[in-house]
């Protein structure tokens, strides 16, 4: 491996080389496959499978190779269970069983059930600058692209189920075939009863509605595959190089294991190299994310709060196989702060170092277009937070107080989305105590004799003296000093009384800096209007 390789995806992306290229030409594109079976809103654990193939695909192009990105969508699995979040779900009842791709859309805006979650989730992932060639595989059952590899499959039935039974605790009856139907007359798929005359006619019992029926390998739109079959199956259809796979399909005996038996002793095909990657959760939700359950959230969802940049820099921030979970809740700060350490770092960093050159390749896996350039300014999240919420979520009028540091037409646009994110956080998922609105004038507060000291003595100094403070060191230093100045006073006592003054709380930012963002003339406002 090269020498300066640090990262996963370049390592995985040597591995493929390694592996298969020595099948391949100069000229050869290499495959790489994924895919989700739409069954419902498409969530953001399922965005994992995505943009680590996206990852690797990148990889691969820096190193010169062609690269075929395959997105299958399995949607003419069977619609097995209503997802709690989906609307019209009485209507709904009626197509269980069925494909999903013949359920139609609750919402009413598209062909199908499967086309609105196809659709949703392919407009989420140019977002995020990920892109693939999408396979609808209802089109490819339907228009028989698979009928030899469907003859196939039943004529290495006792291999598959040789292979099969040594994962099963009961071994699959004699009559077993290793195939799907949906019934002609209802169009679901709870038919047990098939037989094949070893030629190309199936003919089967439906278990719903009793319907006898035969299909015609050659010709039919209603027969597939089932999932430890139809995975092997398209590995060789479409000579994939590359698939990762989730916890559930990796483990012993599970789907992976039996696909890389069945792959090479019925269709003749070769295994992919395989690389594993585990769950993400968001905190607080208990759990993976699941659509049949309605408790997911999706890659838009997280655009709410995350630029697309730091979305994918999450991810390439992380090993596929190590779960984790992403916050909503004050962690939102901590993700912002090692963002932008990370990415000054990757700038500004010795390039020698090892953790410098880990912090360049997973900023320029990051970025949408590959190319890692400057930083536009970016404002302390955290802070940035503090004068939004001074000046009610105008992001102009916020804007201004950084005006000496914006400079382009790069910054403000950098500045506009990241304020519009931080402004959605507060107003949705920041802890009560974080948030807070300034006051426009001083609440009704009765003054003891040792608060209206230290108000008035704070006024005066802050009227001669806010502009000479150029951090919140020294001013916190003086505001100490003006509290010890007057007997018996304390710091809760003081802080205490200007948090209420300023925000109707008990408790707010560190109070130096605070009064430093909110500026001379709406400080000294407060501080007059309360005397």
């Amino acid at each position: 491996m090269s020498g300066d390789t640090v990262h996963w995806a370049d390592f995985t992306a040597e591995r493929i080389i390694g592996q298969k290229g020595k099948n391949k030409g100069s000229e050869d594109t290499y495959v790489l496959a994924s895919g989700i079976t739409p069954s419902g809103v498409v969530h953001f654990g399922n965005f994992r499978e995505t943009i680590t193939t996206d990852f690797i695909a990148r990889a691969l192009k820096e190193k010169g190779k062609k690269v075929r990105f395959i997105f299958s969508w399995d949607d003419y699995d069977t619609f097995r269970k209503i997802p709690a979040n989906m609307p019209k779900q009485d209507e709904l009842k009626n197509y269980l069983f069925r494909p999903i791709v013949h359920t139609p859309d609750p919402f009413g805006e598209h062909e199908s059930y499967a086309a609105h979650h196809e659709k949703n989730y392919e407009g989420q992932l140019k977002k995020v600058g990920v892109e693939v060639e999408a396979i609808y595989q209802a089109k490819m059952y339907q228009s028989g692209k698979y009928k030899d590899s469907i003859k196939t499959t039943l004529e290495k039935k006792d291999i598959i189920t040789t292979i099969l039974n040594k994962h099963r605790s009961d071994p699959l009856p004699s009559s077993w075939l290793p195939i799907s139907i949906y019934c002609e007359k209802c169009d679901r798929d709870d038919i047990d009863q098939i037989s094949w005359d070893h030629k190309s006619t199936l003919n089967y019992t439906c278990n719903l509605c009793k319907y006898q029926g035969s299909e015609n390998i050659d010709t039919s739109c209603r027969i597939k595959l089932p999932w430890r079959m139809d995975w092997p199956m398209r590995w060789t259809y479409e000579k994939v190089d590359f698939e990762p796979g989730g916890k559930d399909h990796s483990s012993q005996g599970g789907s992976y294991t039996t696909a890389k038996e069945i792959v090479g002793q019925v269709y003749g095909g070769d295994v992919p190299v395989y690389l594993q990657y585990d769950f993400v959760s968001i905190k607080g939700m208990g759990g993976k994310m699941s659509s049949s359950k309605g408790n997911l959230v999706t890659v838009n969802d997280v655009l709410e709060i995350y630029t697309p940049q730091m979305v994918r820099w999450i991810f390439a921030s992380y090993k596929p196989n190590i779960d984790f979970g992403l916050s909503f809740d004050l962690d939102v700060i901590k993700n912002y702060e090692d963002f932008d350490r990370q990415e000054k770092l990757a700038f500004e960093g010795d390039p020698n170092d090892k953790k410098v050159q880990m912090a360049k390749r997973v900023m320029s896996l990051a970025s949408l277009d590959g190319k890692i350039t400057q930083s536009a300014f970016r404002p302390s999240f955290r802070h940035l937070c503090n004068i939004l919420q001074i000046n009610d979520g105008d992001i102009e009028k916020s804007m201004d107080y950084y005006k000496n540091d914006i400079k382009s037409e790069l910054d403000k646009e950098e500045f506009r989305e990241r304020s519009k994110r931080a402004w959605f956080w507060i107003d949705n998922y920041a802890p009560e105590d974080f948030r807070y609105r300034l006051n426009n004038k001083a609440p009704a507060i009765t003054l003891n004799e040792k608060e209206r000291s230290f108000i008035t003595q704070l006024q005066n100094h802050l009227e001669k003296h806010f502009s000479d403070y150029k951090d919140e060191k020294s001013m916190h230093e003086k505001i100490y000093e003006l509290i010890n100045n007057i007997p018996d006073f304390t710091p809760p006592e003081a802080f205490t009384l200007m948090y209420r003054l300023l925000i109707n709380k008990e408790k707010g930012p560190k109070l130096a800096a605070f009064l430093l963002s909110i500026g001379k003339d709406k400080t000294l406002n407060l501080l007059r209007s309360v005397l």
